[in-house]
């Protein structure tokens, strides 16, 4: 799950959404379905388009689509033209083409239908126009049968999880939750409570349920995620490391600090066993935060300036990383009346935001110079 945690104290299970047709769908992945876009990440979401955008209509003969052989070959176009970066229009006139195919085949291919409305509703996603997804993908979940095997059923989750990921992306938790609680129940049924592909569901639901700020349902799918790596994964593994973080944000919302201090710790010990300084860093100003929060001032600063000093080295002195653990460093000093060092810091910070590199958005600007506010009255 990439970009679980922020140096940014902003929200987090908002995600970017990426561009899920460029996505290979395939339903023996990490966790079977092709995602639209996931619960968990940073700032941005695609919002709903009223817009009408012209489709790339090709000419078509609809008795040729009577052809059992047109539905596969349909499909495989859609997905070449989204793979070569062409038109999202005509890969979204081949899949319907191919989705038709498969609708009118004398030879049942209900599993190649249900795959079909899987790109449709991507390609829709992916241009904004979220509410033509939504029918689309509950055709998809009509269409496989449970009882005609493993495929089947994880046709189905994939139907119900890709739904669940439309719905989030346009703010509506409550059907989100309940798409991602319908996934899980049928992937439950078809591999059992451990498997380790159910864990992404818990982590899905957990992401769901700590925007929605349901904290003790949050927390309950964090601790079938780690059960399930204590189970199953590797020791010092990197998707254990992901989901403390998780856990450690749960904790923290709650109020409960020593108990996130600790998955935190355990997070950043496996991140230093495999190298990954740059997230290490981002562990410690979360780590940072903590102390803060607990008024372990000293700690806290060890922390922000451990970070600071990989900011510097792998980032740059002005990326926006550097200016946020700034703008903390003065709130820190500001809040233990040593006002000489909080001015200090806010001036570096404001160096930074007055001339911003490039990649530097408005946003992390405005939040960053919000943040100042109380530190600035110096």
């Amino acid at each position: 799950m990439p970009g679980l945690i922020s140096s940014n104290p902003s929200p987090i299970f908002i995600s970017g959404t990426p561009d899920p047709t460029k996505k290979t769908e395939s339903l023996n992945g990490t966790n079977g379905y092709l995602k639209s876009a996931s619960p968990s990440s940073n700032q941005l979401r695609t919002r709903p388009t009223t817009r009408k955008t012209t489709s790339e209509k090709l000419p078509v003969d609809e008795s040729s689509l009577d052809n059992p052989d047109l539905g596969p070959f349909l499909l495989k176009l859609a997905r070449d033209t989204i793979s070569s970066g062409e038109s999202p229009n005509k890969a979204l006139d081949y899949a319907i083409r191919a989705s038709k195919s498969f609708e009118r085949s004398p030879v049942v291919q209900s599993l190649e239908l249900a795959m079909s409305l899987h790109v449709v509703a991507a390609i829709y996603s992916s241009l904004g126009r979220l509410e033509e997804a939504i029918p689309v993908l509950e055709r998809s979940i009509e269409v496989p049968n449970i009882e005609s095997g493993l495929d089947h059923a994880l046709a189905k989750f994939s139907g119900y999880m890709q739904l669940g990921d439309t719905y989030s992306i346009m703010g509506q938790l409550e059907q989100s939750i309940s798409c991602y609680e319908s996934g899980l129940k049928i992937q439950l049924e078809a591999l059992g409570e451990s498997d380790p592909r159910v864990a992404e569901t818990y982590r899905y639901l957990a992401e769901a349920h700590m925007q929605a700020m349901q904290f003790e349902e949050a927390e309950n799918f964090c601790k079938k995620t780690l059960e399930i790596h204590r189970l199953h994964s590797e020791p010092a593994s990197l998707e254990e490391a992901a989901d403390r973080r998780l856990m450690a944000l749960v904790c923290e919302a709650k109020g409960d600090y020593e108990t996130a201090l600790e998955h935190l710790v355990l997070s950043s010990m496996v991140m230093i066993a495999n190298g990954q300084d740059n997230e290490v860093a981002t562990i410690d100003v979360s780590i940072g935060n903590i102390y803060l929060s607990l008024c372990r001032f000293e700690e806290a600063v060890f922390a922000y300036q451990k970070a600071l000093t990989v900011f510097k080295s792998i980032r740059g002195e002005n990326h926006s990383s550097v200016a946020s653990i700034f703008v903390r460093l003065a709130d820190l000093y500001y809040r233990t009346g040593k006002l000489r060092e909080s001015k200090s810091y806010c001036e570096n910070a404001l160096r930074i935001y007055t001339k911003p590199s490039p990649g530097f958005t408005s946003e992390e600007i405005a939040t960053g110079l919000t943040e100042m506010r109380p530190s600035m009255k110096l």
